[in-house]
């Protein structure tokens, strides 16, 4: 008997997650979970939904979300930035939630419970390990669709060699000013997706999303 052809998609992903968590929940951890959570239900769903978005995984203080346009990603994820940034100004600096966000258009696989795994995602989780706190790395399959139809300025940031990415990846960087000013990390900074690092790290998850979907996989 054949086997059952797997369910694929071209679609665009969004992953962000909170630089500096680990620092962030060292320091404060109940009042880190409630700030995430806060601004979750405060600005990030609103913007998700605004947006035609869906949040398909949550691990940790990483997110994941599905977008059937670039266009759509890309407005969601200047949203938020420009929303971090209002809302940090009432913190000092060490104090300050910046999120790094990494958007790529590529084919995935679906699974039963509507999950999205592939390439597409791997891509999209090592952008965001690449991008600036507070900024935005799209690949150029992204940026293409985008290109004159959002008013900001994106900077080229080259081709990038992205770990466990076969080829080389032609960036782009928006900050949440619109100015393009935005660069790729130290290649040489850990970049493997936030859901995928030791396990030391999901021993004693936090996950301040409130999601099943954290939960069922913060043992990873």
């Amino acid at each position: 008997m054949a086997s059952e052809r797997v369910e694929r998609k071209l679609t665009t992903i969004l992953a962000a997650d909170v630089a500096g968590y680990s620092r962030l929940t060292g320091a404060d951890e109940e009042g880190t979970v409630r700030r995430l959570r806060a601004l979750r239900a405060e600005l990030i769903d609103p913007a998700i939904q605004t947006n035609r978005g869906r949040v398909f995984h949550t691990a940790g203080d990483s997110i994941l979300i599905e977008f059937a346009s670039v266009v759509d990603a890309v407005r969601c994820s200047l949203d938020v930035q420009r929303g971090m940034a209002t809302r940090n100004g009432d913190f000092v600096a060490e104090k300050q939630i910046q999120f790094r966000i990494g958007i790529h258009l590529g084919d995935v696989m679906v699974q039963p419970d509507g999950d999205l795994l592939g390439d597409g995602v791997n891509v999209a989780a090592r952008l965001e390990g690449i991008a600036e706190q507070g900024g935005i790395c799209l690949s150029e399959d992204a940026w293409r669709q985008v290109r004159g139809k959002i008013a900001e300025t994106f900077a080229d940031l080259g081709e990038q060699t992205l770990k466990n990415i076969a080829l080389p990846v032609r960036v782009y960087g928006v900050g949440p000013g619109g100015d393009g000013k935005t660069k790729p990390r130290d290649p040489s900074a850990p970049s493997s997706p936030p859901w995928r690092r030791s396990a030391r790290r999901w021993a004693g998850c936090l996950c301040p999303w409130g999601s099943r979907s954290c939960s069922s996989r913060c043992s990873f």
